[in-house]
Parts: C-alpha cells; structure tokens; sequence
C-alpha cells in the first residue's frame, strides 16, 4: 500500500556497533557534533599527554596545527602501551583506540598508575579515533617503535612492531577530524594557543609548544611558578596587593559510603582596581562552568569579607553585606586543584561537582584569608576601601536601573499623558502607525496641523540630543529628551553593557509603529539633530536601523512661487538640480526664497512636502553592510580621532558651503 509505514515490531530495534556507536552519534561523547566537539578530540588527545608529564614523565609536549586541519600531539611520556595485554587477552591498542571505557586511570584513588589524571573514563583516545578521517599512531617504548594506521575508525594493518633505538620513549598521534562526522573541522589558531597557554599555566615546569603549519608561527608557554606566575602576569603593576599563593592536600569523602580519596589544592589572587579574572581548574582540565570550586570562592570571600566589615564595624547601620560581585570586579583569582577522584558534570569536563572538594576548599579559603586580614592590616585596608566603593558604585547602578526600568515602562493608555507634548494618533493598528520625530516646539504646530490624525502622531525633540556614542549610560537615561522617546517607541532597548542588563528588554514585536520618520531643518542644525537622533538608534535600538523602521523625510531647499494664467502657483525643489527644473519651465515672472525652517512652514506646505504619502520623500535608513555602519558611527562621532581626520581632511571640501569672500 502506498505510503504505509513499516511496522514498528521485535526487528525495528538497531545496537550500533565499533566505530559507529561514536562516528553516528559524536555528541554523546565529545557534547558536539560541530566544532565544539571537533575541538574536544584536541583536548582529549593532549590530556593523556598531560597526564604522563604530571606524573613526571616527559617535560616538553609538542603540538602541531597542519593546513590541512590534521592535528598531531607528541609527547615524551612513557609511550602509551599497545602491545599484546594476557589479562584481558587482547591488544592494548585495541583496548585504548577502539573500545569505550577502556583506561589504565581507573584505579587513581589507589596510586597504581597515574595520581591526578585528567583522562580518566577510557572515552578520548577513542573518541577522538573514530571519528577521524584517519590517525597515525607511533610508540616509542620498551626498545621497539610501534606503529598504528586507522580509517575511519576502523585498523588499517594491524599493529608493526620493530626494535628500535631511540633517546626518549612517547607517543606521536596524528589525525585529521572528519568532516563526514563533524560539521566543521577548521579549528582556528586562538583555540590552540589559548588551550596550551591553560594548561602551562595549572602544570609548573612543563613547556607546551605549538607550530601553526598555516601561519609559519611558533608559540611557547612555560610557567615555572604554574598560576602564582600567571596571577601576576595578568595583574601587571597595577595591582592594590601582590599577589598570594597557598597550598594544601587533604582527604576526604563525599558520602560517608563513598571512598575516601586524595585531594590537592592550589590558590593564587591578588586585588587590582584595573583587571580582574577567575579561572577555576581540575586536573588541569579548564572548568569553564566552575561548579564545586566556584562554589566555594564564592562563599568563603563572602563571608571572611563580610565578618571582617562587620567587625571593624565598616557597614553603616542596616546596610546590606557585600556581595561576591562586590568583590568580584576587584579580583584576580585562579584555583588548580587535584583528585584521585572526581565527578565531572559531563565529558567535556566543564564543571565538576564534588561535594567534598567545595566544602574543603571553602574551609581551606577562609582560614587563609582570615589570616592575611589579621596579619596584613594596611592592605587589608586598601581592599576594603576599593571592594566597598565597587558595593557603593553597585548599589547606586541598581537603585538608576530600577528607577530608570520603571520610568521606561509606560503603559500604552497614559502614554500621552505621561510624556510631554506628544501627539499620538488615533488608530491602533501598527501595521499604518507613524511617528513623525520633529525638531522643536516651532514644528510642532504646523506638523501637527499638516498631518493626518487618524495614523501621523508627532513626538517634538527639544534641542540637540546626547552624542549617545560618547555619552555615558547615566547622562543617556537622566536625558527626558531619550527616556521619552524610549516610552513612545514601546519596545525597550539593547544595550550590552553591564549597568543596562536589567532593563535591556527590548522586543522588536512591542514597536508600537511601522515608521519611524525623522524631520528636521534642511540646514546645519537640522542636519547635526538629525545625526545625533539616528546615533541614538545606533546605540540604544540598532534593530531598527537594521530592519529598516527608521527613516528621514527630505524637506525642500527651495520654495517656488509663479503664476500660470491668473493662478499664483507654488512647486517646491529639493535640490539645486530640480530647483533648475521647475525655473526651466516657468514662463514669467517667479519668486525664489530657499526654505524656511520647519516651524515656519504653513501647515498645507507641510502636508504637501513632508506628511503625504503620496507627495512626501522617505529616505529609508538600512545599513546594507552592519560593520560599515558600525565603522562609521563610530569614526565619525566616536574616539577614533585619527580616522575623523583623515576622513574630513579628504572629504570636507564636498560638504562645506561655498562662501563668498568678496
């Protein structure tokens, strides 16, 4: 029967086997199948290399990035074992590069093999394999060079064993992502240099080096002191304190019927009112989502600072504790700790969440910081004076966000009301809605008497506004000129930064018009205003501008009075070009008079010229390419002084007014 379905039944269930379990399904195992997870073969690949060196052998691990997006680590570790295994009656090579949860990490809480071992679920090695186009494996070990050739996950060839002379034992693996596994295989440099420069920095004495076939360019990273060296050399000399660092090791459980295991742990900070940094490790992997370790920085700095200000009574009366936020923007902190044991969120090894790592590390935190309080009490006192202004600053940005957040949110039936000298309209159909923005109170009459009341509204500005570029968001939201526009747009804002996080709700499906039109004098004021209005789109609401809501309606330069027969007639020209036009086909006497400014206009040559939709001139504003927009704004009204110059030193002459200098 046509389009029938095959019966789902007892042979509908499919096992994927070998290599397909993760060619078929890579985001189980490496938490992508894009670059993200294409990325996660890398650091697989390096971790066991890492391992080898933090167990004391090999000091020197080397990376290669080829032009071809083939990848190679090479170590001089003890050479991964491939050769045949009587216990499990099986070839280790097989055991490590095609069989999940294969591994020689799984007893570290019993120090067999390797202490502190990042590779510890027998997943990357193979995970890494089978999903590559192909991998070349070479061992040097035991006297004998072993080489491995694999395809698409499956061996090529077997294991070729030869003796061989050699000065250091390791491991060579070179492999080349699929493309058929992976959406995306070009792993771009700053992934390399940023991984290797991590992993320098939590192992002390170990030099990562990495050559970029690409570039031609070689990169070295090597921190003698592991993350005391790196704390200072992200605090430079601007540091309020020089920086510390502690260690301990401890052991421990996380459930009384869990195993005890091993645990070793690394602190350096310092304070520094210009830069601050928290990075968390575990086993040397980069907790990009902390977990137990961020847990416990957060609450032993909360409470040590807070016991420390409410002893050395530094609160005022009621005032509320400080907050790791507070602390947080004056911080450089990075933590490096070790377990024989770990619960990592997943495979990715992006946050690990044991319980007793983060009760252990806060107990460990706070004795050392109440210590350095007490004993080092002038710089104690610099920290609490910068971490209470960054309190005070906090507190005073979130009582402006509150206050501006509910200035902004005007309801749409007391919109009129609530925003001065706003003329709104009577539909409420948005799809027909337009705000005319007009410049000053003198326009205001005759737009509003020229306009169409069932669909025109009219929103005055009052002067220039804020170079909203260059303006700070404080001067942006205490400008009534802005915060009323805001109101009347209806659809919130967009900006980034940190003071505006909380009222940036902007929904472009809240814009309470279709058309946003612009009008102001065709002279230079009216130019600069309108300038200044477009800078506030681009800053606060460049959706707009980029799906094309905003626009500028062109006003004449020239007024044109004639007779035609017996009848006084009027044409209006826009330029010099139709201004020579209109005079070419005038028989008679005429009158020429270049425009006067908005507000002087009579409310029917404002609705000839500007309000009609049938006679009016838009001009839509839409950025066909959004870093040449960018660019611009901020060339022209931003910091980028030495561009401004260039860009008026070659193009003022088209823009100034000639003069008469006779």
């Amino acid at each position: 029967m046509a389009g029938s379905k095959k019966a789902y039944d007892n042979n509908s269930i499919k096992a994927l086997k070998g290599e397909e379990r993760i060619r078929q399904k890579p985001a189980s195992i490496l938490g992508s199948d894009g670059l993200e997870g294409c990325e996660h073969t890398l650091v697989e690949i390096l971790a066991n290399s890492l391992d080898e060196a933090r167990e004391g052998y090999g000091k020197v691990i080397e990376v290669t990035r080829f032009k071809d997006k083939s990848i190679m680590v090479k170590d001089y570790g003890r050479g991964c074992p491939v050769d045949y295994n009587p216990a499990e009656g099986r070839y280790n090579w097989e055991l490590v590069y095609c069989e999940l949860y294969a591994s020689g990490k799984y007893d570290t809480n019993k120090g067999e093999n390797y202490e502190y071992s990042l590779g510890t679920n027998g997943l990357g090695s193979c995970a890494a394999q089978c999903t590559s186009e192909y991998m070349e494996v070479t061992v040097l070990k035991d006297g004998f060079k072993y080489e491995l050739s694999f395809k698409k996950g499956k061996n090529v060839g077997g294991l070729k064993k030869e003796p061989c002379e050699y000065k250091q034992s390791g491991t060579t693996q070179k492999w080349r992502p699929d493309l058929e596994v992976f959406t995306d295989i070009d792993i771009p440099l700053e992934f390399y240099t940023t991984l290797l420069k991590k992993q320098a920095v939590v192992n002390a004495g170990l030099k990562l080096k990495l050559y970029d076939e690409e570039s031609n360019k070689r990169f070295e990273y090597l921190y003698e002191n592991g993350i005391l060296d790196y704390v200072k050399e992200v605090s430079g000399d601007k540091g309020i304190t020089e920086p510390l660092y502690f260690e301990t090791e401890t052991r421990g459980r996380d459930r009384e019927d869990k195993d005890e295991y091993k645990l070793k742990m690394q602190l350096a900070f310092c304070f520094n009112n210009e830069v601050n940094l928290l990075e968390y490790y575990h086993n040397s992997s980069f907790l990009v989502n902390g977990g137990s370790p961020d847990k416990a920085v957060r609450n032993a700095f909360v409470a040590e600072f807070d016991k420390f200000l409410r002893a050395n009574n530094r609160y005022t009366k009621d005032e509320p504790k400080i907050s790791f936020g507070d602390i947080q923007d004056s911080l450089i902190l990075v933590t490096s700790s070790f377990s024989t044991q770990t619960s990592y969120e997943n495979q990715t090894k992006k946050a690990i969440t044991n319980r007793f790592i983060q009760e252990a590390m806060t107990d460990f935190i706070r004795s050392k910081l109440e210590i350095y309080l007490i004993e080092n009490k002038l710089e104690a006192d610099k920290v609490i004076n910068q971490l209470l202004a960054n309190k005070h600053s906090r507190e005073e940005a979130e009582k402006r966000r509150v206050a501006i957040k509910r200035d902004l949110m005007t309801n749409k039936m007391d919109m009129t009301n609530r925003v001065k000298k706003f003329v709104t309209c009577r539909t409420n159909d948005v799809t027909k809605r337009e705000l005319y923005i007009v410049e000053g109170d003198s326009a205001l009459g005759s737009v509003k008497q020229g306009r169409n009341a069932e669909f025109q509204a009219i929103m005055p500005v009052r002067g220039k506004t804020l170079n909203c570029i260059k303006a700070s968001e404080k001067d942006i939201f205490s400008s009534p000129i802005i915060t009323d526009l805001i109101k009347v747009l209806g659809c919130g804002i967009e900006l980034k930064t940190k003071m505006a996080k909380d009222i940036s709700t902007f929904d472009i499906d809240n814009l309470r018009w279709d058309k946003i039109i612009i009008c102001t004098d065709a002279d230079v004021d009216g130019y600069q205003i309108r300038t200044l209005i477009l800078t506030m789109f681009y800053r606060l609401l460049p959706t707009l501008l980029q799906k094309g809501k905003v626009y500028i309606v062109e006003s004449p330069l020239y007024e044109i009075t004639y007779k035609e027969g017996n009848k006084e007639k009027t044409a209006f020209a826009f330029d010099e070009k139709e201004k020579a036009d209109i005079l070419a086909g005038i028989r008679g006497k005429y009158t020429l008079q270049r425009s006067k400014g908005l507000g002087e206009n009579s409310p029917e040559m404002m609705s000839e010229t500007t309000m009609r939709p049938d006679k009016r001139r838009l001009i839509r504003i839409v950025p066909t390419d959004v870093e040449s927009m960018e660019y611009t704004f901020e060339m022209l009204l931003g910091d980028n002084i030495d561009d401004r110059k260039t860009h008026i030193r070659e193009n003022g002459k088209y823009y100034l007014d000639k003069l008469d200098l006779a």
